[in-house]
């Protein structure tokens, strides 16, 4: 019984790892979006190239924390999170 439930836990993890790293779309959608507007606007005016990078930088820096977040919660759910989970079952059912 207490492999099953192990078992659950470390599924569960690995399910929300996976579910947060669907977060990775988001950011690579956005700033594809940004970097094809930015073409566009530097093709329609050449002397605004560089405020227009700028900010797309800018943009882009911003939009990919997200990506980020959801990188390091993945990691978190993989690596550390068993650990703990599968400690707190051990500590409930007495075995520790």
């Amino acid at each position: 019984m207490l492999e099953l439930a192990i078992g659950i836990i470390l599924g569960g993890c690995a399910l929300g790892a996976g579910c947060a790293m669907i977060a990775g779309i988001g950011p690579g959608i956005g700033e594809g979006n940004a970097v094809a507007k930015a073409c566009e606007a530097i093709g329609r005016q050449p002397e605004s190239k560089g405020a227009v990078t700028t900010t797309m930088l800018m943009g882009c820096a911003i939009a990919e924390t997200t990506g980020l977040y959801a990188l390091v919660i993945a990691i978190l759910l993989i690596f550390l999170a068993p650990g703990r989970f599968v400690d707190i079952l051990l500590n409930a059912v007495g075995m520790m």
